[in-house]
C-alpha cells in the first residue's frame, strides 16, 4: 500500500475511536445528574414532533404501492388476501424502521450537523467549555437521548400508517375482501416482527445521533466546512442504516428464534 492509503486507513480508524470515546461519553452523560432535560424536551419536539409530516407520508406511500404490486403478483396465483400479510409483515420488520430511520437521517441529521457545525466554526463550543459546560453534556447527551426515544414512536407510527394505507387501497382500489384479508394479516404477522422493528429502530436512532453530531462537532472551519460535514453526516447514517439493517436482521431474527 501506498502512503496515502496507509494515510486514509488511518484516519478512517482514528475517526471511529473518536466516535466511539463520544458515543461512550454521551451514553454517561444521559445516566449522569448533568443531564439537560430542558434540552431533552426541546430536542425531542424537533426530532419527534416535527417529523411527523414526513414519517406519515413515507409510511402511507409505502403501504400503498406495497399493497399494490404484492396485489399484481399475488393475484396471479388466486392469493389476494394474502396482500395485506406481505404488507404488514413488511412494514413491521423492514420498510417501517428502515425508510422511517432515512427520512430522519435526512431531515434531522443534516439539522444536527448544521447546527453544531456553525457552532464550531463560531467558536461556541469553544465558548461553552470556558463557561464550565461540557459541550457533550450540553448538545450530545440530549440529541442522542431525543432520537433514541422518538426514533420508535415515529416508526410505530409509519407502521401503522402503512398499513392503514394498504388495507384501504386493497379494498376500495383493488377490491380485495376486507374480512378475509384482515384475518390473514392477523394470522401471520406475529410479535417478533413488530420486536425486531423496534429494536431496530432504536439502533437506527443512536446511529443517527451520534454521526451527526460527531460529523457536527468535528468539521472543518468555514461555511465550506459545515456544507461538508451536513453531507457526510446523511449519507454517512443512511448507508450505515442500510448496512447494519442486514445484520440486525440476520442477528434478532436468529435470537428470537432461539428465544
Amino acid at each position: 500500500m501506498n502512503a496515502g492509503t496507509n494515510i486514509r486507513i488511518r484516519a478512517a480508524l482514528q475517526g471511529l475511536g473518536s466516535l466511539f470515546i463520544l458515543a461512550s461519553e454521551a451514553v454517561r452523560s444521559i445516566f449522569s445528574k448533568n443531564f439537560n432535560w430542558r434540552s431533552f424536551i426541546a430536542q425531542l419536539h424537533q426530532i419527534g414532533v416535527a417529523s411527523q409530516s414526513v414519517v406519515i407520508v413515507t409510511g402511507a406511500f409505502t403501504g400503498m404501492v406495497l399493497c399494490a404490486q404484492t396485489f399484481y403478483q399475488f393475484h396471479k396465483v388466486k392469493m389476494d388476501t394474502a396482500t395485506l400479510a406481505v404488507v404488514s409483515v413488511s412494514m413491521c420488520s423492514e420498510l417501517g424502521p428502515v425508510l422511517t430511520a432515512l427520512m430522519v437521517a435526512g431531515r434531522v441529521g443534516a439539522s444536527m450537523a448544521a447546527e453544531l457545525g456553525t457552532m464550531r466554526v463560531t467558536e461556541q463550543i469553544d465558548a461553552l467549555r470556558t463557561l464550565a459546560a461540557h459541550p457533550i453534556d450540553y448538545l450530545v447527551s440530549p440529541r442522542l437521548a431525543a432520537t433514541i426515544v422518538a426514533m420508535p414512536l415515529l416508526t410505530a407510527e409509519s407502521i401503522a400508517i402503512g398499513i392503514g394505507a394498504g388495507y384501504t387501497v386493497g379494498v376500495a382500489l383493488l377490491g380485495i375482501d376486507p374480512v378475509y384479508s384482515w384475518n390473514n394479516m392477523i394470522k401471520y404477522t406475529e410479535i417478533s416482527d413488530l420486536a425486531t422493528g423496534i429494536i431496530k429502530c432504536l439502533i437506527f436512532g443512536a446511529i443517527i445521533a451520534l454521526v451527526s453530531t460527531y460529523k457536527g462537532m468535528n468539521c472543518r472551519h468555514g461555511a465550506e466546512g459545515v456544507g461538508q460535514a451536513t453531507t457526510e453526516a446523511v449519507v454517512t447514517s443512511s448507508i450505515t442504516i442500510l448496512i447494519a439493517n442486514f445484520f440486525l436482521t440476520l442477528f434478532i431474527t436468529r435470537l428470537l428464534q432461539i428465544i
